[in-house]
């Protein structure tokens, strides 16, 4: 090690956050050369009401050395082939964001435009026809792909809190130190400006080279130490608030969360293996808390099995994830809501990024520049993608509806709107986590069909186009009913541990 080479870093805050910090640290430093240690305090839970996640999570897993199956039954957890959509865009509307696409291309062109074309031309058949993942998921079956020529992916619902437990067990054995207190101040360093100390309520005090704050919405280093600031995003993302409690199963566990549009937000549903995980997310802007509760609760399928707790939260990010010596991962960063699942993923890409850009005592400013450029591009690009689910509304239902059918939008998803209804493509920017079938999913699933399609389709004779796309579905229906039903899957490979 070089003289300037870090030894000491101290994570504030467990939870997912903390522990998938630790996991990863661990699993690129020398513990006897770099000291890892965690912060938590048993008095500060986990939400503990489900979690969802994006397929970037098999990486993690797989990174970490995790067996997947064995993740599965420590978190009582379940598969995930994608979200379905309920009552967005308008009443009555169903549509699917598959973990995956439409398909190979037809002579160079994406499959939506050969779609589009026939739609135009009468075809009845919805563009999820030609999703895999949408087959499986609406026949409630699940297997992994056989190979890489199957085109889809899939992600997983768990137990957050049994899964804080279990990364805690697999930090623990590989050198990662746990003190148990409650990070109450930090003290800085007089002449550089940056965190020298960390205080817990019990008198501890914690000295380190760099400090990882997961200390939540709370910001502990980030901003009640270092005035970091915060971009507000709620003038986009208007929900502030949620209602959450985990209820008894009324089924077997769906392959994918459902997310369900409400008068003044949406509901999630996420199916573990011993109970369902629920929340409505809303916005006091245009609901009252009572009123969010009474509408959650008369829509939670099966019994409740705890009180509902209200969160409050506010959309948007820090000025800067790292700032001085301190690097702010999960909600100490930013909270985007959970639509399309991105929290953990946004974690995952925090802490790898900073593996990437491992910093010396030296503390180079470059460094932390392009660190903070490509975290703050990157959430910029799913902000735009989760106003998307709103923005495109036809409800006139409710004042919420109202609001995000007329805002003003932000320039770069103004463009990717404008540009998708010319020509049916997705112009994609730097650090885009959903590629062009996430978007046209979206797109078409609320009924936002593009001005015209590719010219090339017309290269193929239309009745050769329709018989080939008929085949494409048959084929996408016989894969899905060869794969098991998703409760069956679960038993014979992973099921749940007891709680």
């Amino acid at each position: 090690m070089t003289e300037s080479a870090i030894r000491s870093i101290v994570i504030v805050g467990g939870g997912t956050a903390g522990w998938i910090s630790a996991a990863v640290l661990a699993r690129f430093l020398d513990p006897a050369q770099c000291s890892i240690t965690l912060i938590e305090s048993e008095e500060i839970g986990t939400i503990g009401v489900g979690e969802a996640t994006v397929p970037l999570m098999q990486h993690l897993n797989g990174l970490l050395g995790i067996d997947e199956r064995e993740f599965v039954k420590a978190t009582q957890g379940s598969f995930k082939l994608g979200i379905e959509f309920r009552d967005w865009g308008q009443i009555g509307n169903v549509h699917f964001h598959g973990f995956g696409d439409y398909g190979d291309a037809i002579e160079g062109v994406a499959p939506h435009h050969h779609w589009r074309k026939l739609h135009s031309l009468g075809d009845p058949a919805s563009i999820d026809d030609y999703s895999l993942p949408y087959a499986m998921a609406r026949r409630g079956r699940f297997m992994p792909p056989s190979s890489n020529a199957d085109f889809y992916r899939y992600a997983f619902h768990f137990d957050a809190s049994l899964y804080a437990r279990s990364l805690r067990s697999h930090c623990e054995a590989r050198g990662v130190h746990r003190v148990e207190g409650r990070v109450v101040t930090a003290e800085r360093d007089g002449e550089t400006g940056h965190i020298a100390v960390v205080l817990t309520a019990d008198g501890q005090r914690h000295e380190a080279d760099l400090f990882v704050d997961c200390s939540g919405f709370r910001g502990l280093l980030i901003e009640e130490a270092l005035n970091t600031g915060y971009e507000d995003w709620r003038h986009w993302l208007p929900c502030d608030s949620a209602v959450v409690a985990p209820s008894a199963p009324t089924g077997p566990p769906t392959p994918f969360t459902v997310s369900t549009a409400r008068e003044a937000g949406w509901q999630w549903r996420i199916p573990l293996q011993h109970r369902m995980g629920n929340g409505y997310v809303y916005s006091t802007r245009f609901t009252e808390d009572d009123r969010a509760r009474d509408l959650f609760t008369a829509n939670v399928p099966g019994k409740l099995l705890a009180d509902p707790r209200v969160l409050r939260f506010t959309t948007g990010r820090r000025r800067k994830f790292w700032n001085g010596n301190v690097v702010a991962i999960g909600l100490a960063g930013g909270f985007m809501e959970p639509l399309e699942s991105t929290s953990i993923q946004l974690i995952q890409t925090a802490i790898a990024r900073l593996v990437e850009f491992f910093p010396d005592r030296n503390w180079d400013s470059r460094i932390a520049d392009e660190y903070n450029r490509v975290t703050v591009s990157e959430f910029e690009r799913i902000r735009d993608f989760l106003i998307l689910h709103y923005c495109l509304t036809r409800r006139t239902d409710a004042p919420l509806w109202d609001y995000c059918r007329t805002m003003p939008l932000p320039d770069t998803l103004a463009h990717k709107i404008d540009v998708f209804r010319a020509s049916g493509r997705v112009p994609l920017l730097a650090e885009e986590s959903y590629q062009e079938p996430s978007w046209v999913a979206i797109f078409l699933g609320n009924g936002v069909l593009p001005d015209r399609y590719d010219p090339l389709v017309d290269r193929i004779d239309p009745e050769r186009l329709r018989a080939g796309l008929a085949q494409r579905h048959r084929l996408l229906v016989r894969a899905a009913e060869a794969a098991p039903p998703h409760e069956v899957f679960l038993q014979r490979c992973c099921p749940a541990e007891a709680a």
